[in-house]
């Protein structure tokens, strides 16, 4: 009987989640199915695919190539090798800074009053509400020579009778960086305000009565139970960070080239959809492995699952 009990609970279960697994399937699996084909395709003239088997794409990629000057087998140019690790350390500094900032603020809402918690929230989510194109030509206005950075430290530097001339912060890496610390700062700070709303304060109290002081109750209470949030915050900012193209064509005026940028281009303005799917692919399985290797070495979160 118990076993007949079992047996249709597993099959309504297995019911209930077929729209869910045929959804994802279709839009999932298919589409890198075809990304994978593509993937090893030749491009036709005309910028269509040649369906056949060939490695050239990814050889491409990593920097070889044949059509060398006579006299050489093959030569080696690191370009693509660059802009994947352009992307990787970009990622990697955005997330780094990310957390830096967003660690300090989340700590604070979690320890505010209740009632002002939803208030502090509800300014750290006003941003996204307005639209991610909008946000990043906002900040084109800030970082210009003729914007508001610019004139604020002229002002200073009027106050203090020292000659300033100003700089030139638009379309470099570090406005790129500014750009993808804004855009994705709300995505680090939720996740931890989530972990550390949840400690108790017991246990704050309790590291006091065995004598640790706020350095000591940080380290060993807040830190570890914030962690989970951390994890889940780390994979929400590097994940969009590795494939986003739009802070870096605008705030880096087509100059600083990321993976996003690349595959980009390749579909819509080299029309090599065979080269911008290897590229795509590649792009996921580097950020498959940090993912990986990132989890296993602090583990995933609960946040992660309702994230």
């Amino acid at each position: 009987m118990f076993q007949r009990l079992r047996e249709s609970k597993s099959a309504r279960g297995a019911l209930l989640a077929l729209p869910t697994t045929v959804w994802l399937f279709v839009l999932l699996i298919v589409p890198l199915i075809l990304t994978l084909i593509v993937s090893f395709g030749r491009r036709s003239p005309d910028g269509n695919v040649i369906y056949t088997f060939t490695l050239d794409n990814y050889i491409r990629l990593f920097g070889f190539s044949t059509d060398c000057p006579a006299g050489q087998a093959s030569c080696f140019e690191p370009l693509y090798l660059n802009i994947l690790w352009r992307s990787l350390s970009l990622a990697f500094n955005t997330t780094l800074v990310v957390i830096i900032m967003a660690y300090p603020l989340a700590y604070f809402i979690a320890r505010a009053h209740p009632r002002k918690r939803s208030l502090y929230l509800f300014m750290v989510l006003i941003p996204l509400w307005t639209n991610f194109v909008i946000r990043v030509y906002a900040w084109m206005m800030l970082l210009r020579k003729e914007g508001a950075i610019n004139a604020i430290i002229g002002w200073l530097m009027h106050l203090l009778n020292i000659p300033f001339v100003p700089f030139e912060m638009l379309y470099t890496p570090g406005a790129v960086l500014v750009g993808m610390v804004y855009e994705f700062l709300p995505f680090m700070i939720l996740p931890i305000y989530t972990s550390l709303e949840k400690n108790d304060n017991s246990l704050y109290e309790a590291a006091a009565d065995l004598g640790a002081n706020s350095i000591k109750t940080f380290l060993r209470v807040t830190l570890p139970l914030s962690m989970p949030g951390m994890v889940a915050g780390t994979i929400l900012v590097f994940i969009p960070v590795m494939g986003t193209f739009i802070v870096s064509d605008i705030l880096g005026g087509r100059q600083v080239i990321l993976v996003g940028n690349l595959i980009q281009r390749q579909f819509l303005d080299a029309r090599d959809p065979t080269f911008g799917s290897a590229v795509s692919l590649i792009l996921m399985v580097m950020t498959l492995i940090v993912t990986y290797f990132y989890t296993r070495k602090f583990g995933f979160g609960e946040e992660i699952v309702s994230a």
